[in-house]
């Protein structure tokens, strides 16, 4: 048995694709996922499965669809992807760093370090970002909530499926993981 953390997007945000976590919970046990937990309102999910992560991903989407009627984008991910955002974010090496300006877009695909270039980060500094593997890690001058480097940005340059957790979360979401 494998534990899956599936991130959701864009759910229960601004009143878009609204669901309750006890019944988006409810409808993952439904079809056979086991030792199911949600973190927020905002479609964070862990669920233990004899799936791959691919036919994880690929089975909630559908079962949101159905049951919801919502077209809602997955990526899982696992417990390794979240420890590398601790060993590998190169902002965090940074002095004073102000961890609420720290983001990661985790992706549906293995990036390349030179994917950097896609994305044509420099037009939006001094807002910066860093590859590594299916994750972005980016560090936002002023807020998340100022800047057009998101996740439509992302997807649309790189063709991927993105969702973006602030630092916050992403710790709390490994925590999670020891529980």
């Amino acid at each position: 048995m494998i534990t899956h953390l599936a991130l959701l997007r864009g759910i229960n945000v601004s009143g878009h694709n609204m669901m309750k976590m006890e019944a988006l919970k409810t409808m993952l046990e439904n079809i056979g996922f086991q030792n199911v937990r949600t973190y927020l309102q905002s479609g964070n999910v862990f669920i233990d499965s004899e799936e791959d992560a691919s036919k994880v991903g690929f089975m909630i989407k559908q079962e949101i669809f159905k049951v919801f009627g919502h077209e809602v984008p997955v990526v899982v991910i696992t417990k390794a992807d979240l420890e590398s955002c601790f060993a590998n974010n190169p902002f965090l090496k940074e002095k004073d760093i102000d961890s609420k300006k720290l983001y990661v877009a985790f992706v549906s695909t293995a990036l390349k370090k030179e994917n950097i270039n896609d994305l044509k980060i420099s037009q939006f500094k001094p807002d910066e970002a860093s590859i590594d593997e299916n994750k972005i890690f980016i560090k936002y001058a002023v807020g998340a909530g100022k800047t057009r480097f998101d996740q439509k940005y992302i997807e649309k340059k790189l063709n991927v499926t993105a969702t973006i957790r602030n630092w916050n979360t992403v710790t709390n979401l490994l925590n999670m993981y020891s529980e």
